[in-house]
């Protein structure tokens, strides 16, 4: 690759939260940004944030749940750069909460279709791409919920835990080639989700803040820059992991 060319960063889910935040620091960082999502007048607006900026930026609205749909957001990728360098495979949903026998089918479905199979559809596609030239890198997005269990929560930690076991497969099939592997596992971001769950309520924030060592959330830009850091250089002997962005979490 020439020291001129610019590399290419997929980012799913890429409409608001982690999302948004890490398409923006891709973009600061002098990268071309792919944004994807089901929200198209979302994603698109920011794309055109990114692009007011002086930085390149292409939305493509796709559906991680269809392998179909996330084949062509590839092939579109390619037809019109012919190469992926990055990709962070961040598309998810928190889903229903229930106990276990009180979890619905749809639920359990479309939690795992979102979260595990979305990320399948998308290392499939992606993974010949980065193939082609260099190599490069993927992130998946886990959770701490994919390493310890949350009361009614079964098909979001199902889910989250098959990302960490995914990532690490796949991580030790390419260990020899010129691809990276790794997840991230959250714990509490203030994000759109965080703010579903408590409903705007400052008392059931300070709740979710306090059950983190640091006693505060963690912001979108924060794991923005762990994800920066696995697509880079000074991560280069590092793969099949599952980072905790945890504000202490784990270590209790």
């Amino acid at each position: 690759m020439s020291e001129t060319t610019k590399r290419i960063a997929l980012v799913t889910g890429a409409s608001a939260g982690i999302g948004k935040a890490t398409a923006k620091a891709f973009a600061a960082r002098g990268d071309i940004v792919i944004l994807t999502d089901l929200d198209e007048k979302r994603g698109e607006a920011v794309a055109a944030e990114i692009r007011e900026k002086g930085n390149e930026a292409l939305f493509i609205k796709a559906d991680v749940v269809n392998h179909e749909s996330v084949k062509l957001l590839i092939s579109e990728i390619d037809a019109q750069y012919g190469r992926l360098d990055y990709a962070f495979n961040n598309a998810g949903i928190e889903g229903e909460q229930a106990e276990t026998a009180d979890c619905t089918f749809e639920n359990w479905e479309r939690t795992l279709a979102v979260n595990l199979t979305g990320v399948f559809h998308c290392m499939k596609y992606q993974l010949p791409l980065l193939l082609k030239n260099d190599g490069g890198t993927i992130v998946n997005m886990a959770s701490i919920a994919g390493k310890v269990g949350f009361p009614k929560l079964p098909a979001y930690c199902a889910s989250k835990g098959g990302v960490i076991q995914l990532t690490k497969t796949a991580a030790l099939e390419y260990a020899t080639r010129p691809v990276r592997i790794n997840a991230i596992c959250p714990a509490v971001i203030h994000t759109e989700m965080v703010d579903r769950i408590t409903d705007h309520d400052p008392e059931t924030l300070e709740e979710f803040s306090k059950l983190q060592p640091m006693e505060r959330l963690g912001q979108p830009e924060e794991v923005a820059d762990c994800v920066l850091w696995l697509c880079s250089s000074k991560s280069s002997f590092i793969t099949g992991q599952a980072v905790d962005i945890d504000g202490g979490y784990l270590a209790r």
